[in-house]
């Protein structure tokens, strides 16, 4: 453990980015996982809106499309603007391997102003993290904790029931040597809403093919729960809602469209932690 670097990618010749063991899928070690797509995404995206100047806008939407799997090979993310004005700022970005799509990203960037003066409904209930006595706000990468029917811990075999998930995790950097952002850190964890809301009894039998993340705010640092709200499932393919938060409380939801993939069930039932294991770090 002592030699662990965290992050997803390295940065390699003409604009590359080298994905690292870590950034190996639970389906296939020769697949990446969807938060490191989607935080090459998003990085990607928030270096051309610096590239642009608009330090003043907000990223309030984000959408992922995970319409290819992307291989564990060097890839290069691309962004274009769609529409630029004083107060927003729209963005399309695509990840490529080989020279071909895998993955393909929007993101409404908006200008922030004032909060109007009338009185709205809102949802009392609100999720809470993890007591500091649990999970130290150090900022310190650590391996993901998970609330279900059991109380939080890092044990994902007390987990592996029907009750309602939520996680708190510190993000792993994109790009090894570089501290994520929140903006990269709330894009790359909104990919957990797959493991929040399609994971059940008999483990993760949903794969998403998509992300959407809504922010009112940007998140107070690296460090981010998500918990669910609803599943709704017909014929093999699924809808997960989740709410995103930090210490200072709600910030957005997250959506994942989800199908079967019953044959390659991911069972974290055992003892082992599948994701920050020995043979991965």
């Amino acid at each position: 453990m002592s030699d662990f670097v965290p992050g997803w990618f390295r940065r390699g010749e003409r604009g590359t980015l080298l994905p690292q063991a870590l950034a190996a899928s639970l389906w296939s070690d020769t697949q990446m996982h969807g938060v490191a797509v989607s935080g090459l995404l998003a990085l990607t995206l928030e270096e051309h809106v610096a590239e642009l100047g608009r330090p003043d806008l907000v990223p309030t939407r984000y959408h992922v499309d995970l319409f290819r799997p992307a291989r564990m090979v060097p890839s290069v993310g691309r962004a274009t603007v769609v529409r630029s004005s004083a107060r927003l700022l729209l963005l399309d970005a695509v990840m490529e391997q080989d020279g071909e799509p895998v993955a393909r990203a929007s993101a409404l960037f908006l200008r922030p102003g004032e909060d109007p003066a009338g009185t709205l409904w809102t949802a009392a209930d609100r999720p809470a993290p993890p007591g500091l006595d649990v999970v130290p706000n150090d900022g310190a990468h650590h391996v993901p904790f998970f609330a279900s029917d059991a109380p939080w811990s890092q044990n994902f075999g007390e987990h592996q029931n029907a009750g309602r998930h939520a996680t708190w995790q510190t993000a792993m950097p994109v790009v090894v040597g570089e501290e994520a952002t929140p903006f990269q850190a709330v894009a790359s964890v909104a990919d957990a809403t797959s493991m929040v809301t399609n994971w059940g009894s008999g483990g993760i039998e949903y794969i998403n093919t998509d992300i959407d993340l809504t922010l009112a705010r940007r998140p107070d640092s690296t460090t981010l729960g998500i918990r669910a709200t609803d599943h709704v499932a017909a014929q093999g393919l699924a809808v997960g809602t989740a709410e995103v938060f930090d210490r200072s409380g709600p910030l957005g939801t997250a959506t994942v469209t989800a199908m079967s993939n019953v044959k390659r069930t991911v069972d974290l039932g055992g003892p082992e932690n599948p994701i920050l294991g020995p043979d991965r770090v």
